[in-house]
């Protein structure tokens, strides 16, 4: 069977976990017991996740450009664990020098190197060319949040070299018409926006909220605040690059109620970076409702997580959903991965009628 030759913007933590997760579970024995521990599907239509070999990859940083991607994985100021599992060597692309644009956050200057992007002084490469010459036909996009510019830029040269697009951060590409529309017009396949995690925040107040909707509970007020120690926190203590992002995560909330509560009576956003989380993530959420004679009822989650494996524990189904539409030829918007993967797909649909839908997509129907 032909390998699922994908392309990866940015080698940061989630593509670190996406990356030894690939290589974890290629080195674990069809029936045994751990071989599809963590993952929501260990076939995807012919593909298990040892059929996914990633054939470039685009950084912007001096200590990972130009270096062995199984090397790069592991370099300043990625924190994300090690996954148990294979040794990795040297093999792999060399990691090419991507485009710089908007991606660098400028308050970032003030840390030190360990913790942030260093920009390699190197000419970029053409993103089109190498991914046509490598013959990947999936480009990953993980890219900072806030870097608009730059995500358009990488769709546009997905479009070029004729690649799918899997969008994991929240700058609106697949929810945009006007890119959608291109997308179909060139027959090619696009997932997005915005990661959900495997069991993360978003995932859990969504649940929540539906479950309040359903059991009859009225929902009055409701927070979500996150805090961790990776560059994804240390990237968003500047406000002016959350407006997508607190977009994306609030009408992901918003979209299981019938009724959406007033901005005022919903936070739902970054709360704060604290290095020594390093890719721990803690997330704390409050909902205020009302049950049963009206009488209140208050509850508090605490969540802690390593943030990547978790993207990753989705993006790994993702990838291999849209080597199932390139096989069918299909173009445009898969609206049931983007709705079950994603936090703002162009529709949004309660999760477990976006699992349904994503089964009957796997099986063709």
């Amino acid at each position: 069977m032909a390998k699922i030759k994908v392309a990866v913007i940015g080698v940061g933590n989630c593509a670190s976990s996406l990356i030894q997760g690939i290589e974890h579970y290629k080195g674990l024995r069809t029936g045994h017991p751990e071989a599809a521990l963590g993952l929501m599907n260990h076939k995807i239509g012919p593909y298990a996740p040892g059929d996914i070999e990633v054939a470039a990859a685009f950084d912007i940083d001096k200590r990972k450009v130009g270096k062995p991607l199984y090397e790069a994985i592991f370099a300043a100021p990625n924190c994300t664990k090690r996954i148990a599992g294979r040794a990795f060597g040297k093999k792999g692309p060399v990691v090419e020098m991507g485009h710089v644009l908007d991606s660098i956050s400028g308050h970032m200057a003030d840390y030190p190197e360990e913790k942030r992007f260093v920009p390699a002084r190197k000419k970029p490469v053409n993103i089109a060319d190498v991914l046509k010459k490598t013959g990947a036909r999936i480009l990953i996009n993980y890219l900072p949040v806030g870097s608009e510019q730059a995500v358009r830029f990488y769709a546009g040269e997905a479009l070029k070299a004729g690649a799918g697009f899997i969008n994991c951060m929240p700058v609106f590409i697949a929810s945009s018409e006007e890119w959608a529309g291109r997308f179909k017009e060139k027959g090619l396949p696009i997932i997005g926006d915005d990661i959900k995690s495997q069991i993360g925040a978003t995932i859990i107040h969504r649940t929540l909220a539906r479950l309040f909707e359903d059991r009859g509970v009225k929902l009055d007020r409701t927070y979500q605040l996150n805090v961790g120690g990776n560059t994804d926190f240390l990237n968003m203590l500047n406000a002016s690059r959350l407006k997508s992002k607190k977009i994306s995560k609030t009408q992901s909330v918003q979209s299981q109620m019938s009724s959406p509560l007033r901005a005022d009576d919903i936070h739902i956003g970054p709360s704060d970076y604290v290095p020594w989380l390093c890719d721990n993530k803690v997330c704390f959420i409050r909902m205020e409702a009302r049950i049963f004679g009206n009488i209140p009822i208050d509850l508090e989650l605490r969540l802690s997580v390593e943030d990547s494996p978790n993207s990753a524990g989705v993006v790994i189904d993702a990838i291999r959903c849209m080597q199932l539409a390139l096989d069918r030829k299909m173009g445009g918007i898969l609206s049931a991965p983007s709705a079950y993967f994603m936090k703002h797909p162009p529709r949004q649909f309660p999760d477990a009628a976006a699992k349904t839908m994503v089964q009957d997509f796997i099986a063709g129907k």
